[in-house]
C-alpha cells in the first residue's frame, strides 16, 4: 500500500478480518489493544468491552479520539430439524445482497464455515417479472449438516453470531474494499494517531484517550457508557460517510462527498462550532483538503451519544467517505485515510492547556 508500513498494514488487514460483529466484538478488541499497547502506557476496557487507550500529557484535561469497534452481521435465529440455519440480522445487514455468499459462524466450539444458499435462477424464474429482494427470514444457512443434530455439534445453536468471510483487497489507484470498514478503519486510524504522537518529540498538551467503542451498530451504546465513565473535556469522533459519487446518486438528497477528496466535516446538531472551527483550523495548517456535511437532526453515529453526556461534551464528527456501505464491497481512498491521520494529529497537538471550548456569552 502506498505510503502505509508492513506493519501498520498488517495491523490494518488483520483489523479487517476478525470478525467482530456488535455484541461479539472482544475477538476484534484484542487485536486492536495489543497493537496500541506500544504506544500507551495503559489500555483497559469496560464490562461490556469498549476499549481505550490512554496516553498522559502535560495536564489531566482530556482529548478523546473515538471510533467504533463492531461491524455488521447475522445471528442464528432457527435451525429446523434437516439442519438448515434461519438468521436474524444484526445492526443493518443488507438482505437483499446475502444470497450466494460465504460466512463465518461464531460457535462455542470455534469458527464455522456456511453459505447463505442461493436458489438457481432455473429454479425460480420469474415470468411475470415480479421477483422481489428476499427478506432476512427468507435466508436458509447451510453449514453441512443433515439434521440439528449435525449443527449442534458443531458448537452451533440459536444466538450465535455470523459475518462474512469477504476480506480486504487492494484495487488500483489506492482503493481499498473489504467488509467492516465501517468502522475498522476508524479504529485504525485513531491508533495512528496515538502511535505518531507517542512516538513524537511533543508531548501533548491535553491527555489523550482513543476509545473503540462497542454496539455503535444498534444504537452507540458503548460510546454513551464510555463517555460517562472517562469525562473527556473535547472529543472528535471518527467514522464512516456515504460518498456519493457513483452512479444513481443525487447530491440534491445525499450531499457531494467524493472519495479521495479528503476527510468530511460535520456541520449541526452534536457538533460544535468551537470544535469545527478548531479542526478545520488543524486543516488549513496541514493543508488537508476537507469536504462539509449538514446534519440538521442528528448524526447517525456515535456523536449522538457522547455530546450531552453528563453536563456536555464539546464534539465533532470527521467522516472518511466510503462506497457500498454496509456491505462486502466498501470501498476507501488510502489518501483520505492518510489525510485523516495527519487532521487528527494536528488537532490534538495543537490544543493549549488555556482552550475552552464552552460558549460564552457577552
Amino acid at each position: 500500500m502506498a505510503n502505509m508500513k508492513k506493519e501498520d498494514r498488517d495491523f490494518l488487514f488483520q483489523l479487517l478480518e476478525t470478525p467482530s460483529p456488535t455484541g461479539f466484538e472482544m475477538q476484534g478488541q484484542q487485536v486492536w489493544a495489543d497493537w496500541i499497547k506500544a504506544y500507551a502506557p495503559d489500555v483497559t476496557c469496560d464490562a461490556y468491552g469498549s476499549t481505550w487507550a490512554t496516553l498522559p500529557g502535560k495536564s489531566e484535561r482530556i482529548v478523546m479520539l473515538e471510533a467504533h469497534a463492531d461491524e455488521i452481521g447475522y445471528m442464528i435465529k432457527h435451525i429446523d430439524e434437516r439442519g438448515f440455519i434461519r438468521l436474524d440480522r444484526v445492526g443493518g445487514s443488507d438482505a437483499a445482497t446475502a444470497r450466494g455468499r460465504r460466512l463465518t459462524l461464531l460457535g462455542d466450539k470455534g469458527e464455522v464455515s456456511g453459505i447463505i444458499g442461493n436458489t438457481a435462477i432455473h429454479l425460480r424464474r420469474d415470468e411475470a417479472g415480479t421477483e422481489k429482494a428476499p427478506r432476512v427470514h427468507d435466508l436458509w444457512v447451510d453449514v453441512g449438516a443433515s439434521n440439528a443434530k449435525e449443527v449442534a455439534a458443531l458448537g452451533l445453536r440459536v444466538g450465535h453470531a455470523a459475518v462474512y468471510q469477504d476480506g480486504p483487497l487492494e484495487l488500483a489507484h489506492k482503493r481499498l474494499i473489504g467488509r467492516a470498514l465501517d468502522n475498522r478503519i476508524g479504529g485504525y486510524i485513531i491508533a495512528q494517531v496515538m502511535k505518531r504522537i507517542a512516538k513524537g518529540k511533543k508531548k501533548p498538551p491535553f491527555t489523550l484517550i482513543c476509545l473503540n467503542a462497542v454496539q455503535e451498530e444498534i444504537g452507540g451504546h458503548g460510546a454513551m457508557m464510555a463517555a460517562y465513565r472517562l469525562k473527556p473535556d473535547v472529543c472528535v469522533c471518527l467514522d464512516v460517510t456515504h460518498a456519493t459519487d457513483t452512479p444513481g446518486l443525487d447530491p440534491a438528497k445525499h450531499g457531494s462527498v467524493k472519495l479521495g477528496a479528503g476527510p468530511s466535516l460535520t456541520h449541526g446538531t452534536a457538533n460544535h462550532p468551537i470544535v469545527v472551527k478548531r479542526l478545520l483550523d488543524s486543516a488549513a495548517k496541514t493543508q488537508t483538503p476537507i469536504q462539509h456535511e449538514a446534519s440538521s437532526r442528528f448524526t447517525g453515529t456515535d456523536t449522538d451519544k457522547i455530546f450531552h453526556s453528563r453536563e456536555g461534551i464539546p464534539s465533532a464528527l470527521v467522516s472518511l467517505p466510503l462506497r457500498c456501505m454496509h456491505s462486502v464491497v466498501e470501498t476507501a481512498h488510502l489518501d483520505d485515510v492518510q489525510h485523516t491521520i495527519e487532521l487528527l494529529t494536528e488537532f490534538v497537538l495543537s490544543l493549549s492547556e488555556q482552550d475552552q471550548f464552552g460558549q460564552v456569552l457577552k
